[in-house]
């Protein structure tokens, strides 16, 4: 079996706006052979508070009501938590595994070379539907890069996406940073496509080959590395 569907989220992750979207990886995964229900992994806030993990659970409980599916909200907030196997083995047979907004260094950080990561990556490459929403979308990358003053270097990504990084937020990310930072973020290799991706705005991958459609109420930017293009909800572009 090829492996399962792949939603790269520019923000909105559990929200009304985006049910239609989740509802559909759910039944994606549930036609290869998953089970209904979708995995929350919050690991990119887990530096913040207990607050604000509260909040991504409730937004998750909320959803699947919504959704009619069974919600396992896994509290794997660091790279220890990542060990545990028995969390593990929830992932792989579920429909739909989300890792949710945050800190994409230190998502990648916590799951590289982990049983969680091997079963976030089992479980897709099985048939389970993938989304990564703002930093769990960045993070699906070979590298990521920093636009944090504090930082210089491009960190390790999970290479899932071995050509393809992603900017979230677009509409709006190049208010919140330096113009400095903004021109580093966006200078890409040659062998790399940048994509800028609207809130409440998904591309996904469906089939296992190089096709995506976007969907959401934002658009899809291709910034460089493909000819510039700007995709409205529906479009097809080849990658």
């Amino acid at each position: 079996m090829a492996h399962g569907s792949l939603a790269l989220v520019g923000s909105g992750e559990y929200l009304p706006a985006m049910a239609s979207l989740e509802q559909s990886l759910i039944q994606d995964g549930v036609k290869n052979g998953k089970q209904a229900r979708f995995i929350q992994i919050p690991t990119a806030a887990g530096q913040e508070s207990a607050d604000r993990i509260k909040y991504w659970k409730e937004l998750g409980r909320a959803q699947g009501e919504r959704l009619g599916v069974e919600v396992e909200f896994l509290e794997i907030l660091n790279r220890q938590d990542a060990q545990d196997k028995e969390m593990a083995e929830l992932i792989a047979d579920s429909a739909l595994i989300y890792l949710s907004g945050g800190d994409p260094h230190y998502l990648a950080e916590s799951l590289i070379n982990t049983p969680i990561f091997d079963a976030i990556y089992q479980g897709w490459a099985s048939g389970s539907s993938l989304a990564g929403c703002s930093a769990g979308a960045m993070a699906l990358s070979k590298q990521i890069p920093n636009f944090r003053l504090t930082k210089k270097s491009p960190t390790p990504g999970f290479n899932l996406l071995t050509n393809i990084r992603v900017i979230p937020h677009f509409d709006r990310f190049f208010r919140w940073i330096p113009e400095s930072a903004a021109k580093h973020l966006m200078s890409s290799t040659e062998d790399s496509i940048l994509i800028g991706i609207d809130e409440l705005t998904a591309l996904v991958n469906r089939s296992g080959d190089r096709d995506w459609q976007v969907i959401g109420s934002g658009l899809v930017h291709i910034l460089s590395g493909a000819p510039s293009a700007q995709l409205a909800a529906s479009a097809r572009i080849t990658l």
